[in-house]
């Protein structure tokens, strides 16, 4: 759909959606750079404030998985116009607050219209220095893949709806959508520029479709090992039931580049599909790097998982997946 539209020839941009990224950047005269992103979305849990909570940290995380500093939000919200409580609504804004304050993020306006289904999110505007922008079509041969949460949150949020999720399932997986993605990505602004060479977040495409962009960005193939994947305990025995529309989806939109080797579980094969939200950074480490980045990241009490490597690219195969 996007091909229509003409190809930037501003030269202060430096990143746009051409590359898939999770958000543009664009360069000041002087200083750090300019980077921003927008992200709202349906009600994804019953309790108003936690889902503003949600999205807020979803909003953030485009900004910290470019390497960037968030600095600014706008509210986007559409509530319908009969039927919701202001109370509700209030809920939903203040913990959406809360988040961003958390995050060090200022609230500083924001649009709302009517609409029949409740969608809430923000337009973030961060800073990040132009020598150290971490884009998808970073990765390099050798470099191993490093995710830093784990994978469900659209199974479990599809089970919520229809009230069929365990409770102790469904507080892992609001306690996971709700934690920042802003630790790892200091973590990795702390390290050497030449320990990561990209950086995305896993959110509506998927782990496989997040894969996939960086592979085609970077002209190469990601092996992905499922053995590895961390997935929140609980979520493989209620996937049958709950898959979402979103799933689907996206296993048709990027499941011609993806091939499954023998011997992986067909649940596992949906967790790759599975939309997150407010997922964690899927990192490609130097391979020379690797274990340093995670070691960092279990010292601040990130639970990262080493999911796969990095290979030469196969012609229209941007990601393999083995047992």
């Amino acid at each position: 759909m996007l091909s229509a539209i003409p190809q930037p020839t501003d030269a202060r941009i430096l990143i746009d959606f051409r590359t898939g990224d999770d958000a543009g950047v664009y360069r000041w005269e002087s200083g750090p750079a300019l980077v921003q992103t927008v992200d709202f979305f349906t009600p994804i849990v019953d309790d108003p404030y936690v889902y503003g909570q949600i999205a807020a940290a979803n909003a953030v995380s485009d900004v910290y998985a470019m390497g960037g500093r968030p600095l600014t939000a706008l509210a986007i919200a559409g509530f319908p116009s009969e039927g919701l409580a202001p109370e509700t609504i209030q809920q939903i804004f203040l913990g959406g607050y809360d988040k961003l304050r958390e995050a060090g993020v200022a609230l500083v306006g924001g649009h709302t219209v009517q609409d029949p289904e409740t969608k809430f999110g923000y337009a973030i505007t961060g800073a990040i220095d132009p020598a150290r922008i971490l884009t998808n079509a970073g990765a390099r041969v050798g470099d191993g893949l490093i995710l830093t949460k784990a994978l469900g949150t659209g199974i479990v949020g599809t089970a919520i709806k229809f009230d069929r999720v365990p409770a102790a399932l469904m507080e892992h997986a609001v306690a996971s959508m709700l934690s920042l993605n802003r630790i790892p990505a200091e973590i990795i602004e702390r390290l050497p520029s030449s320990a990561v060479h990209a950086c995305t977040d896993v959110t509506g495409f998927g782990l496989a479709g997040h894969a996939s962009q960086m592979a085609r960005a970077s002209g190469v193939t990601i092996r992905i090992d499922a053995s590895r994947l961390p997935v929140f305990p609980g979520v493989l025995e209620i996937a049958a039931a709950n898959r979402s529309g979103g799933l689907g989806t996206n296993q048709q939109h990027f499941g011609g580049g993806v091939r499954v080797e023998a011997g992986v579980p067909r649940e596992l094969e949906w967790i790759l599909y599975d939309p997150q939200t407010s997922g964690g950074l899927l990192i490609a480490a130097a391979s020379d790097s690797v274990d340093q980045v995670v070691a960092a990241l279990a010292e601040a009490q990130v639970a990262a998982s080493r999911v796969g490597l990095v290979q030469p690219r196969i012609d229209g195969l941007p990601l393999l997946v083995g047992p």
